[in-house]
């Protein structure tokens, strides 16, 4: 987890939605809420290389999290390579259809741009979508403090293994894996406890 050395219980899994990435993290963070636990660090994605976030970025299981500013450029340079977008852009909705957030496709190509080699690492980069009332709110804080908290963004970077499942977000519970491994096996192969 990086410097975020924080105290979780056994078990603790970080495996978190799109929406909750946005509500709960996300706007805590540029409302300048506490969220309990911090799990979530901030790093400054151009000196990284995706391999290099282990150990800094929040792990949840192949996947790395990190609060980063948000930048309007459209290429982000690392020491190695570069983060080149896909032009995919999705919408975030709440569980209440709200308008909430968005999320960007990024790829990673090692290199100088624009001549790189395409890797199988991708990120995803979720944006607030800012209301009028969170608008004026922030533009008091604003005027309080020379860090403006609501130009941050999350990302969520992993390496992909070419399967369509690394891009919709959508991953199998542990449950799910047993079940698909029981209907591998033949009626036969089972045995339940009496």
């Amino acid at each position: 987890m990086g410097d975020n050395n924080v105290n979780l219980p056994p078990g603790f899994r970080f495996c978190p939605s799109d929406e909750e990435l946005i509500v709960h993290f996300l706007h805590r963070k540029a409302s300048f809420l506490p969220c309990h636990p911090d799990v979530i660090p901030d790093l400054h994605l151009h000196p990284y290389d995706p391999w290099d976030l282990d150990g800094k970025a929040m792990a949840g299981g192949n996947k790395w999290y990190f609060y980063s500013r948000r930048t309007h450029e459209t290429t982000r340079i690392t020491s190695n390579g570069y983060w080149q977008p896909l032009g995919v852009d999705e919408t975030i909705l709440s569980s209440t259809n709200h308008n909430v957030g968005t999320k960007k496709y990024y790829a990673f190509y090692m290199g100088e741009p624009p001549q790189g080699q395409k890797t199988n690492w991708l990120m995803q980069e979720y944006i607030q979508i800012s209301d009028s009332s969170a608008s004026s709110s922030r533009r008091r804080r604003r005027s309080q403090s020379k860090i403006d908290y609501s130009k941050w963004v999350i990302c969520r970077v992993y390496e992909s293994n070419g399967d369509s499942d690394d891009n919709d977000g959508a991953e199998l519970s542990c449950l799910d894996d047993v079940f698909l491994s029981l209907d591998d096996l033949d009626d036969e192969e089972i045995s339940l406890p009496h």
